[in-house]
């Protein structure tokens, strides 16, 4: 009889190249960025002077750092709509498992709004229980032409 994860490998393979959809808006706010920066450590001008911003920056107001950006991503990813729900049968956890590329093509602006578009690159059957995935996660940024973001993330989804 086959596993839950032997089920959910061949809804998985049928997603491979197909979008599973576009998350919310978040609003990156002056708050946000300041306790990123905290928690990190980096408190270059650029993501929380605002008066420094103004003057020496080339986009003129403060940015969110491309880390904060990134680590927005599983947050974002939440409101993204399930395609195929029975994906998820018997999912007891899902983990980060790495990147293979990471690239951020524009910086995030105070006060934009940024969401998740996700799709699936591939997925592949590691254990009778175990199912890596790697999707393509763009974060766009309301208004602009380039996103904040593209990621091609790896979860290890492990079933029950």
């Amino acid at each position: 009889m086959p596993t839950n994860a032997e089920k959910a490998i061949e809804i998985w393979k049928a997603r491979q190249g197909k979008a599973e959809g576009t998350g919310a808006w978040l609003m990156v706010e002056q708050n946000r960025i300041n306790q990123f920066a905290d928690a990190t450590g980096d408190h270059q001008f650029i993501h929380v002077d605002p008066e420094k911003s103004a003057k020496l920056s080339p986009y003129k107001v403060t940015i969110a750092h491309g880390y904060l950006t990134l680590s927005l991503i599983p947050f974002l990813n939440s409101s993204v709509p399930v395609a195929e729900p029975q994906a998820y049968a018997g999912l007891a956890a899902g983990v980060n498992y790495g990147l293979d590329k990471l690239r951020f093509p524009s910086p995030v602006k105070v006060n934009s709004r940024v969401r998740a578009h996700r799709e699936v690159i591939s997925a592949e059957l590691i254990d009778a229980n175990t199912i890596q995935l790697k999707q393509k996660v763009t974060v766009e940024i309301e208004g602009e032409s380039k996103p904040a973001c593209v990621a091609e993330t790896l979860s290890r989804l492990i079933y029950t």
